[in-house]
C-alpha cells in the first residue's frame, strides 16, 4: 500500500506538542505500506483499535486515543489518502467524517 502524503504524517509529529506521536505514526506507516491490503477489514483486523467510518475512510487511534488519523483507502490501487491527523478534541469537530 503506498501512502500519500507521509509528508502530512511526518509535519504533524515534528511539532513539538505532537512529538510523543512519532514513533506510534513510523510504526503505523511502516505496517501499511509493507502489506497488501485487499479490503478494509483486513486492516481492522491488524489495527483492533481501528474503526471503518464508510467510504472508503479507516479511523486510526494514535497514542492510546491520543491523536486521531484518517486515511481513505483505494484498494484497488493500493493507495491511501491521508485526509486528517490531529487532537482527538480537533476530530470529535469533524462534521462529516465520510467524506472528509
Amino acid at each position: 500500500m503506498r501512502i500519500i502524503a507521509k509528508s502530512t504524517i511526518k509535519s504533524f509529529w515534528e511539532k513539538k506538542e505532537y512529538k510523543d506521536a512519532e514513533q506510534q505514526l513510523k510504526a503505523w506507516y511502516e505496517a501499511i505500506t509493507e502489506r497488501h491490503w485487499e479490503k478494509p477489514n483486513d486492516i481492522i483486523r491488524y489495527f483492533q483499535d481501528a474503526d471503518n467510518v464508510g467510504n472508503g475512510r479507516i479511523v486510526f487511534n494514535i497514542c492510546r486515543n491520543k491523536y486521531r488519523l484518517i486515511v481513505a483507502f483505494r484498494h484497488d490501487i493500493q493507495i491511501g489518502f491521508i485526509r486528517f491527523i490531529g487532537t482527538h478534541k480537533e476530530y470529535d469537530n469533524i462534521k462529516d467524517i465520510k467524506n472528509i
